[in-house]
């Protein structure tokens, strides 16, 4: 298989379900040979979004296109694009060989290249002693490889994949998700990857499109939607956080006015670029350190909660009524006990300011 060069491109897209919108007004570009993952909590829109790229819904209005090409004329097998579902989806009566033929005599491929064909894409995933054998008779990840093969056998255009790892224990689903990238990355095929785990969006994808009851509320990098969310959802859904919600003091631009707590120091540039007065500030709790040595020393807070995880320790306090917590990389340091009153703090440029919509 060759890299693809087209782009997909959905563009104001709007469905609804008996009346009922379950996206509006959706858009967003996946660049060629990207993964894109579509996040967010259940019913907020995604899955929708996909079948309407496979051509399961209609669209309206709205437009999706491939490589500048219209798709909404298509149906779904005309559109070049690869689908793989969370339940599979496989033909139990069928040997894995002829599940993954499947796609190709609906396509009226050539007969007699079918068998190569089917042999090349089982190598690809793992599954070439597992040919002749039927779904029944295989592991729930085994199960996941031959519907996987079975979307990109034909070589399509982009591979559509919603929660395909969602049935698999954590593990088992770790693994698999090293397998997905391996394959991406000798395929070079385009995928858009529906999930509402935070971390697996996060390992897997080049773009996290983030939705909320039905609207696209970010799209970008990973590691821009988890520094520099675009609102106070996107912070709060993707990773841990901690937000003080209060006002920038226009006499001094480096802080925020916190009801209740002290300033909070913040980037002054980052206020002069704002022009807001009302925001959230957020700060990571990977970037909240014990004060002093060269650290601000922010606020004092009590410590409540003590989670050791083996590589870090989560420790969750409250500074006057603000619930707060702090990740610290390796041991629990002597100082961090349970009932114990610890002061903290982080560095200006750690903490990252999102504005309060008005009213």
């Amino acid at each position: 298989m060759q890299t693809n060069s087209l782009a997909l491109t959905v563009n104001r897209l709007t469905h609804a379900y008996a009346g009922q919108p379950a996206v509006e007004d959706v858009s967003f570009e996946v660049a060629a040979g990207e993964i894109a993952a579509l996040l967010g909590p259940s019913g907020c829109g995604k899955s929708t979004v996909l079948r309407a790229i496979a051509g399961l819904l209609p669209v309206a209005p709205g437009v999706i296109s491939l490589g500048g090409k219209d798709l909404s004329p298509l149906p779904g097998r005309d559109r070049g694009i690869g689908m793989v579902f969370q339940n599979y989806a496989l033909f139990p009566h069928m040997t894995v060989a002829r599940n993954v033929a499947f796609p190709l005599r609906m396509r009226r491929f050539p007969r007699a290249d079918q068998a190569a064909r089917v042999r090349d894409i089982l190598a690809l995933v793992g599954l070439s002693e597992y040919a002749e054998r039927h779904p029944r008779e295989l592991s729930g990840g085994q199960q996941q490889r031959v519907a996987l093969a079975r979307g990109l056998v034909f070589n399509p255009d982009v591979l559509l994949l919603d929660e395909p790892l969602g049935a698999l224990d954590k593990n088992l689903r770790e693994q698999m998700q090293v397998e997905l990238k391996r394959i991406h990355r000798e395929v070079g095929i385009t995928m858009v990857y529906v999930t509402h785990d935070q971390t697996e969006a996060m390992t897997m994808s080049d773009r996290i499109a983030v939705f909320n009851h039905g609207t696209l509320e970010q799209v970008a990098p990973p590691l821009d939607v988890y520094h520099r969310p675009r609102t106070r959802f996107v912070g709060e859904f993707i990773g841990d956080s901690n937000f003080f919600t209060g006002t920038i003091d226009p006499a001094h631009r480096g802080r925020v006015d916190v009801d209740g707590l002290e300033p909070i120091p913040v980037d002054p540039e980052a206020c002069r670029r704002l022009g807001a007065s009302r925001v959230d500030v957020l700060v990571r709790p990977e970037r909240v350190q014990l004060g002093g040595h060269g650290v601000p020393e922010v606020l004092s807070m009590k410590v409540s909660v003590i989670v050791n995880y083996g590589d870090s320790v989560l420790v969750i306090g409250d500074a006057r009524g603000h619930a707060v917590r702090m990740r610290i990389a390796g041991a629990q340091p002597e100082a961090i006990r349970e009932g114990a009153t610890v002061t903290v703090g982080w560095a200006p440029g750690d903490a990252h300011l999102i504005p309060r919509a008005s009213g």
